[in-house]
């Protein structure tokens, strides 16, 4: 009999009766005293099973506290449970796009009739954290799951992928590295045997997704890291270079305590502006982030960023130029 299959067998025992003795355990199981040994220590202390040898009975029992209760391979407390639920709500709202809930709804049920009547029900729990997605895209739960499935089985993948800014779609096949989870979206990392390059997919651009037999060919986190995650945002580049910033005194209450970059650098100036520099590659991102401030937010270098932004601005000014003069808009 295999290790796990004894455990669940030893398991199954100590739930059913008051006590097993040590002996009836060794003979049940044909195998020695130390693997016994070895089986309640394992169950005891990496499964957290509240097993206990009593003196008095000559024999092993459960001695399971008020309120634990038991996953297959866990045993958990109400406290537990709690938190496993409120970490599940977060996974959901978190998940806008609904790929994830079909996964998450078994656990779900499972802790809810685990828990019965604590302290905070499931439904408390649930209106209790709200987390309010800002701009998610509609997921493909079918694409999400084979690219997953791909990236973890270390398969290639055949994609048919729309991008946006052109509207073309096109056929890629590509190896899947890691998938981002990003504002609110869904982002493959993967090399692209088409272009032969890093390449950063929308998942919800994904319009159809393959698994191919073929090994997908793997790619170190520092390469990954250098080309993919060392600019801003998720535009990727192979030239980084350096934004200065400069924000109002009132936005800079916000934004000193911000994280736009994990190299960012930021200081307060004596009149109660601020200063960030932070590190980016492709610009489109970068741009959003600081037109969204308006008049609170001056770029100071480079001089070609700060030209982009007059640019839109200058562009902007005179989509409105018409309406200021009294004209209306219109087809």
């Amino acid at each position: 009999m295999a290790k796990t299959e004894r455990y669940q067998h030893i398991r199954s025992m100590l739930g059913a009766r008051r006590s097993v003795s040590l002996q009836e355990l060794m003979s049940h199981f044909e195998v020695s005293r130390a693997t016994i040994f070895r089986d309640i220590a394992f169950l005891r202390n990496r499964l957290g099973m509240p097993v206990d040898f009593d003196r008095e009975l000559g024999a092993y029992r459960l001695s399971a506290p008020t309120g634990s209760a038991e996953l297959p391979g866990v045993w958990l407390s109400a406290d537990e449970i709690h938190a496993l639920l409120s970490m599940q709500q977060l996974l959901e709202n978190i998940d806008a796009s609904g790929i994830l809930r079909d996964q998450l709804q078994p656990l779900r049920q499972r802790l809810i009739g685990m828990l019965g009547a604590g302290s905070h029900t499931a439904e408390e729990i649930a209106r209790r954290i709200r987390i309010i997605a800002a701009t998610p895209r509609q997921c493909h739960a079918a694409s999400f799951q084979t690219v997953a499935d791909a990236l973890l089985a270390r398969r290639r993948l055949e994609i048919r992928y729309r991008a946006r800014a052109s509207a073309a779609t096109t056929t890629r096949e590509v190896s899947p590295q890691r998938l981002v989870h990003y504002r609110d979206n869904w982002y493959l990392d993967a090399w692209c045997h088409t272009r032969q390059a890093l390449r950063s997919f929308a998942v919800d651009a994904i319009e159809k997704a393959r698994t191919l037999a073929t090994p997908a060919q793997d790619i170190a986190d520092s390469e990954l890291d250098r080309q993919l995650a060392a600019g801003y945002g998720i535009f990727a580049g192979s030239e980084v270079r350096w934004a200065r910033l400069r924000f109002s005194a009132m936005r800079a209450r916000w934004v000193a305590g911000e994280q736009w970059h994990p190299q960012q650098q930021g200081q307060l100036l004596p009149d109660g502006r601020y200063e960030l520099r932070l590190p980016y590659s492709a610009d489109p991102e970068l741009l959003m982030d600081i037109l969204k401030y308006g008049p609170d937010c001056e770029v100071l270098e480079p001089e070609t960023l700060r030209q982009r932004v007059i640019g839109l601005l200058e562009e902007t000014r005179g989509m409105y130029r018409g309406v200021a003069d009294g004209e209306t808009g219109g087809g």
